[in-house]
């Protein structure tokens, strides 16, 4: 068993929180993630609500929500280290019931650890309070982090909250863990000066020393930020996209590209200093052709026709000729204007227009007349819109299925910034696979698209899981990442449970875009697809011309064979399985 950690950077609670509690109920792995949250007050299973006072609700930059962890209130933000570690844990005294307050002093013990590596000693349990506290032995004994766990089938969820330099101020608006006598504290209110960086460090060593003792263990970050907004963005210190000595010619990224200023930087925040020159040819394996047969003409004429937008022309796809002559396109709903500027995407960016009301029955027609088996519904994203755009998704799927009943629908949806009430308007249409992308390894997110976030990507595919649906989800190679590094994003999508992986090359679609930084060969995409199936993953795509709809209807066949046959292992080994209780603390 391998020991996953990731530091997420600022995570949503209700993303973290999805995320989270996906791995606990999918994953085979142990998991650690490691994060900051914005501003938000948390009540747990057995708080107290008058412990929230109403200047908590009156804060406008906080939120208020409920988890169901054990303890009372308490508060997450910048500046404050929260850890989830999601582990198996084993069961006390040989049985199969975890030891919860053994646990809970492990993760205790991890801080008290992690504070004397980065340079404050003296810190201890309090008798009686569950937490981490300095200055036990003296008059004012204070709180520097809170725990807060559950245990269910054996599983952690939640961890800990460690003050690192958060707002301290925040505290007085809350009875902190239901205590009325005892404060709390910082690290850098004791005066110790440190980065979230080095209490990251410290903390992600104590677990591997502490949870993977084999040795069995990875870590993957996103970019480190090392201030409040995008005016004073340190580089981060990572292996730079290396040259090989036999492979294409290779440039300064800033020499070599016209790139604007921002991109330029987010690439270089993320190590990658060089790229593909932007006049080297090809390789043949990665050169799409075009091929004007009567299948493709008439799919474009009925596209043009009923009106309709399709990503395969949008977006410059290399498998526009392949897929047309099969009698397959990817329809693209919401208009043809993006609200996100991803550096990889040709799709248009300038203000979107309103919503066409008669375009889900259009793309349903379009479905009935070329008698599609398998439809494939995408979209631009729609952050100008209070849904995002999923009640469109909704009634394109609704409409498509009054036509054509027995159609497969399957959709390639944006993150709805995450919002559980949109993207619950799509789970409860039913696709028949829900596909949300997470494009690139965790350090280059931001390069790639500044405005997504890796850990919301994996919270929408774990809250599609749980809503019951097939899932999946694509990467592009050759943009920056180390096969290290996909490896780990492929650990991710195995932990939350994703039916099926696609993994294409990276294409540059003009030289506005980012830079390819080398040519990923068929044998390596073969590597990936083996590694991501090794894991457990039903069924991974791979090929230098893979996107996310390519093959789509033999993906979600095979994958469903694969998991029809995992589903006869796990109930014949359901009758041996003993379900325990929920634990919190």
């Amino acid at each position: 068993m391998t020991l996953h950690i990731r530091w997420l950077g600022k995570v949503a609670y209700r993303d973290a929180d999805a995320l989270m509690h996906g791995l606990a109920t999918t994953g085979v792995d142990d998991h650690l993630l490691l994060l900051e949250h914005p501003h938000t007050y948390t009540l747990g299973v057995r708080a107290d609500p008058l412990h929230v006072l109403q200047s908590a609700y009156d804060d406008t930059k906080a939120e208020v929500v409920r988890a169901d962890r054990g303890g009372d209130v308490t508060y997450h933000g910048p500046g404050q280290l929260v850890g989830y570690p999601v582990l198996w844990l084993p069961g006390k005294g040989g049985g199969d019931k975890p030891d919860t307050v053994a646990y809970v002093h492990a993760v205790e013990q991890l801080v008290i650890d992690t504070l004397t590596d980065v340079g404050l000693p003296g810190a201890a349990r309090l008798e009686g309070y569950p937490g981490v506290w300095i200055g036990v032995e003296g008059p004012r004994p204070r709180k520097i982090a809170a725990i807060g766990v559950r245990i269910v089938h054996g599983r952690s969820l939640h961890g800990f909250a460690l003050n690192v330099d958060a707002d301290l101020g925040m505290f007085a608006n809350i009875v902190p863990c239901g205590i009325t006598d005892k404060g709390v504290t910082s690290i850098a209110a004791e005066g110790v000066e440190v980065t979230m960086r080095r209490v990251v460090d410290a903390v992600a060593a104590r677990a591997a020393e502490r949870w993977a003792p084999d040795g069995r263990f990875e870590r993957t970050d996103v970019v480190w930020r090392h201030a409040a907004d995008d005016s004073d963005l340190a580089p981060f210190s990572r292996e730079a996209a290396a040259a090989r000595g036999d492979g294409p010619a290779m440039v300064g990224v800033a020499d070599s590209v016209t790139l604007s200023a921002p991109r330029r930087k987010r690439l270089a925040e993320a190590g990658v200093t060089a790229g593909v020159a932007i006049e080297q040819p090809k390789p043949s394996w990665a050169k799409g052709r075009l091929h004007l047969t009567p299948e493709y003409t008439r799919i474009r004429s009925t596209m043009r026709h009923l009106k309709l937008v399709t990503v395969c022309e949008e977006a410059g796809c290399p498998n526009i000729s392949e897929c047309w002559t099969e009698g397959t396109a990817t329809f693209m709903i919401n208009g043809d204007r993006c609200t996100r500027a991803c550096g990889f995407c040709l799709v248009d960016t300038s203000k979107p227009l309103p919503l066409d009301p008669g375009e889900p029955e259009r793309v349903a027609e379009a479905v009935a007349e070329m008698g599609l088996g398998y439809a494939v519904v995408t979209c631009v994203a729609r952050d100008d819109l209070a849904d995002g755009g999923a009640g469109a998704f909704a009634e394109t799927i609704r409409a498509i299925r009054r036509r054509s009943p027995g159609a497969k629908v399957e959709t390639l949806i944006s993150d709805c910034k995450g919002d559980p009430e949109s993207l619950a308007l799509v789970f409860d249409a039913r696709p028949d696979v829900l596909n949300h992308n997470i494009e690139t390894v965790p350090r280059l997110q931001r390069a790639v698209r500044p405005s997504a976030s890796y850990a919301r990507s994996l919270a929408v595919l774990a809250r599609a899981k749980a809503a019951g649906l097939v899932t999946k989800a694509s990467m592009m190679v050759g943009i920056g990442e180390r096969d290290d590094e996909v490896h780990a994003a492929l650990a991710d999508l195995r932990g939350i449970g994703v039916d099926i992986v696609t993994i294409g090359q990276y294409l540059r679609p003009t030289s506005a875009h980012l830079p390819v930084t080398r040519w990923v060969t068929p044998d390596e995409f073969t590597a990936f697809a083996a590694y991501g199936e090794a894991l457990g993953i039903p069924h991974v795509e791979a090929s230098p011309l893979t996107r996310s709809s390519h093959h789509a209807q033999a993906s979600y066949a095979r994958a469903n064979n694969t998991r029809a046959s995992n589903a006869k292992v796990v109930a014949a080994d359901e009758g041996s399985s003993t379900r325990l209780e929920p634990t919190v603390i």
